[in-house]
């Protein structure tokens, strides 16, 4: 542990007005403004990920986590105006990318094509965090691999036995600012903190809808707790309801200087349920959902849709169709999850009831994809076996009566069998 006290000072301007000011308030003028801080922090040598530093404005969050984390401080840089928002990212591999994106539960492509000024503040917020991450570490391997098991929140339905319909899943400073601080175990002003593999989030959340703060504070925690992201990760906001759904290892309350520690022995806090219904719809359930999805067409009139509602609210979108060709066979036509919800694991949970749901009717469910979200759910979960693997475009198409068949020939695939 580390104590840290820090201070900060500018410069006041003796004018007229400030003059007026101290004169109505009984303030004295002086060259400079001075506050310090003083808190306690846990130090890169104990076990812990995720840490979370809140408070309200003023109240000496980013003093302190620059005093306490120096390197590790992200600082936003300038996006391309009129480019692409997934040329935002320097020289780094398009997989490693797109898989980071995702597990900050930004995965949507067609919003990947879009320059960054134009997309939501959720999605600007989502790439921001997804470029600190990958600027300090990325298990690649860990991500393509998907981890193993399924979140702890969310435990796995019972092979062969779906429920019916409906059912419901748990898941659970300025540069006139000089600063100076000392550490109680360092003489040096370098932070004894700092270390590459450390992302320091300031302003957490704070531009984003408090529905789209929660879910991705999941995601990130998510993430890195899977190891899908190489690096520990502090945030820095002034929202203390993030703290539940990103359930830190500890938080250093600002407001009363305290430090409250929850990864001793090994218990860390737990975040909310996620309570899934899911229903069957309508195809016209597909106009909210279509503009998300990775592929373009429209959704086939023959499929069977199937929704995951929270809170009244559909989230979430899986559609069925006979696999073209083979009897008693089917396959998943679509599987789209609201950019807002994005990067807890929903798609997964409903794709796995789907398929628990036409194997209880006798039918065998196969999913080809080439979304790195869904490869790595399938990749580490026991009911999913691979059976196909299309490194490069197909040498032929599927046709009927003369006519080809929008398929996924032509891509690079994985496809998967719901055993």
């Amino acid at each position: 542990m580390a104590h840290v006290t820090t201070s900060v000072q500018c410069k006041v301007h003796n004018s007229f007005r400030v003059q007026q000011v101290a004169g109505l308030f009984d303030l004295p003028v002086t060259d400079t403004l001075c506050d310090s801080f003083e808190v306690d922090v846990p130090s890169l040598a104990e076990d812990w990920q995720v840490g979370a530093i809140i408070g309200p404005s003023g109240s000496g969050k980013s003093t302190i986590a620059r005093a306490a984390f120096g390197d590790a401080f992200y600082e936003p840089g300038e996006w391309p105006r009129d480019r692409a928002v997934i040329d935002g990212f320097g020289d780094l591999p398009i997989k490693q990318i797109t898989h980071t994106l995702t597990a900050v539960g930004f995965g949507s492509p067609p919003s990947w094509l879009k320059p960054y000024r134009v997309l939501s503040t959720g999605e600007q917020f989502r790439c921001e965090l997804a470029r600190a991450l990958l600027r300090s570490g990325f298990r690649n391997d860990q991500l393509a691999s998907g981890g193993r098991g399924t979140d702890p929140q969310v435990g796995p339905p019972e092979s062969g036995k779906p429920s019916p319909l409906p059912m419901t899943y748990e898941s659970t400073a300025p540069q006139d600012m000089q600063l100076s601080s000392r550490h109680a175990h360092s003489g040096s002003l370098r932070s004894p903190l700092a270390d590459e593999s450390l992302v320091v989030f300031d302003e957490f959340t704070s531009v984003v809808d408090r529905q789209v703060a929660k879910i991705a504070s999941a995601a990130v925690a998510k993430a890195i707790r899977k190891e899908h992201v190489a690096s520990r990760l502090v945030v820095v906001s002034c929202h203390d309801d993030i703290i539940p759904w990103l359930a830190p290892d500890w938080v250093v309350d600002m407001q009363t200087g305290e430090l409250t520690r929850h990864f001793k022995n090994r218990r860390r806090l737990r975040r909310p349920q996620v309570r899934l219904e899911i229903v069957r719809a309508k195809h016209k359930a597909w106009r909210m959902f279509a503009r998300h999805h990775y592929l373009s067409g429209e959704i086939s009139r023959a499929a069977q849709v199937f929704l995951a509602v929270w809170d009244d609210t559909p989230v979430a979108m899986c559609a069925v169709v006979a696999l073209y060709g083979y009897k008693n066979r089917r396959r998943i036509h679509r599987l789209v999850t609201l950019p807002d919800f994005q990067g807890i694991g929903i798609g997964s949970r409903l794709l796995d009831h789907v398929a628990g749901i036409e194997q209880s009717a006798g039918k065998r469910v196969n999913i080809t994809t080439s979304h790195p979200a869904i490869i790595a759910h399938c990749r580490g979960s026991p009911p999913w076996k691979a059976i196909a693997v299309r490194r490069g475009p197909a040498t032929s198409r599927q046709s009927k009566a003369g006519k080809v068949i929008r398929s996924s020939r032509g891509r690079a695939t994985v496809s998967f069998e719901f055993c």
